[in-house]
């Protein structure tokens, strides 16, 4: 179990940093995002299994339809920002008016 803690802080940690470097195209952004929300959802679910909280175990679903709210509003302004500008830099998005 403990070894499953290890990976999936690490796999936090290191769609953390590449969201917080690599920040130039839209895409790798939210791919660093998705694998945030995936080490939460990992860690909850271990978390819920291992101390039996049955009253708790709707939080991991609440988790996954935030996560696939998140990534269809995201790949919608991806298509926006690509059929506008052409690229999916993020630099792009302030430039976008409602």
């Amino acid at each position: 179990v403990a070894l499953i803690y290890i990976n999936t802080i690490l796999a936090f940690t290191i769609s953390l940093l590449g969201l917080l470097l690599y920040r130039s195209h839209l895409i790798s952004s939210l791919l660093c995002l998705e694998g945030i929300m995936l080490s939460i959802f990992v860690i909850v679910t271990v978390i819920i299994l291992n101390t039996h909280l049955t009253t708790s175990s709707i939080i991991p679903i609440i988790l996954l339809v935030f996560a696939a709210c998140k990534a269809a509003l995201g790949l919608s302004l991806l298509v926006i920002v690509s059929n506008t500008y052409g690229v999916d830099h993020v630099q792009n998005l302030n430039l976008l008016q409602c």
